[in-house]
């Protein structure tokens, strides 16, 4: 799962590119070819819940997992990467911790151990849908506004949802069930911590998911070979290995990433937020066929109530300009971007 940085410049395609609604040179609208791309994130989404859940069944430990996961994309984008250098390195010290942490290692482990003590569903509603929530709650936190209108709405219903899915399991106390939801949890806050660390650097796609995977990738090589997390690489199954490369280091370490900043470039960020949010339900439906789960009236109540939700919880109000708002924000060098009025953040759906 990847949230990139985009700025508000990136949302309107090139003037040099086709115009909106019109066909490219391969007869695709850009739009046509916007909701392609984000119909292929929401299913790699769809796989990283799904792996989560399968990898306990797996001959892999979450260790090998989560040196692929953030392996292969330094791999392949290694001379993009090196050209960036100087960008990356000039990343303030704050949002590169709440970056590597946030999406890191330590999320990437919860989000593992999570899921498995519960199911795929609750991996990919929960991660993502608290996601609004906690990252409102940090804004609020910091003094940067507080949700309005339908956003509230919206947050309300991810918070029912959420607790839809877990009453089964408090009577009686399924201690498993509700460890795993509470790491769960935890993967979400460090989620929100993500995105945004995300919005307080200037870096491309590309760049973010260096920042990213070059530490975290440096901070799981050592774990492992320090033996404080057990590996099983040497002797795992290739079917195995296979998988996980493709959906976790190939899928959401890498085309994620890049697939999802193309869709907000061509569909802009609204409409992409709003079709990336039924990522849970596509979880849920995957989940049947892939794992032979079925779902239960609590997932069949609580991940409508979250999908719902997000889509409220990622609306901006409609609000007056203020002449504060008129300002920009921006690094040297960096593209400037409109300070909106107060609200509650946008979050892109891991």
């Amino acid at each position: 799962m990847v949230a990139t940085h985009t700025t508000e410049a990136a949302e309107v395609p090139d003037a040099a590119g086709p115009r909106a609604g019109h066909p490219g040179p391969r007869g695709l609208s850009p739009q046509a070819r916007g909701m392609a791309a984000l119909i292929v994130t929401v299913a790699i989404w769809a796989g990283f819940a799904l792996s989560a859940r399968a990898l306990g069944a797996s001959t892999l430990r979450p260790a090998d997992a989560a040196l692929l996961r953030f392996g292969v994309p330094l791999l392949v984008l290694l001379p993009a990467l090196w050209r960036r250098r100087h960008r990356i390195a000039a990343v303030r010290p704050g949002p590169a911790l709440k970056i590597v942490c946030g999406a890191g290692v330590p999320f990437f482990l919860a989000a593992m151990h999570g899921g498995a003590l519960t199911s795929a569903a609750f991996v990919g509603s929960i991660v993502p849908g608290m996601v609004p929530l906690f990252v409102a709650a940090i804004m609020a936190a910091r003094g940067k506004g507080v949700p309005r209108g339908t956003q509230t709405v919206g947050l309300a219903l991810i918070a029912a949802g959420v607790a839809a899915l877990v009453w089964r399991y408090v009577v009686p106390v399924d201690a498993d069930v509700l460890q795993g939801a509470g790491t769960l949890l935890v993967a979400s806050g460090l989620w929100a911590l993500y995105t945004v660390g995300l919005r307080d650097v200037d870096l491309d796609p590309i760049g973010s998911i260096g920042l990213l995977c070059l530490p975290s990738f440096a901070v799981i090589a050592l774990l492992v070979l320090t033996g404080v997390l057990p590996t099983g690489l040497a002797q795992a199954a290739g079917s195995d290995i296979a998988l996980f490369l493709v959906v976790q280091g190939l899928g959401v370490g890498l085309c994620a990433g890049l697939l999802y900043a193309f869709a907000i470039r061509s569909l802009g960020a609204e409409r992409s937020s709003v079709v990336g949010s039924l990522s849970p339900v596509a979880v849920v439906l995957l989940a049947v066929p892939v794992l032979g789960e079925r779902p239960t009236v609590a997932v069949l109540v609580g991940v409508p109530l979250i999908t719902v939700g997000v889509v409220l919880a990622n609306r901006r109000p409609r609000a007056r300009t203020t002449a504060g708002a008129a300002a920009t924000a921006a690094a040297p060098g960096a593209t400037a971007r409109p300070v909106p009025a107060v609200s509650a953040p946008r979050t892109e759906v891991p």
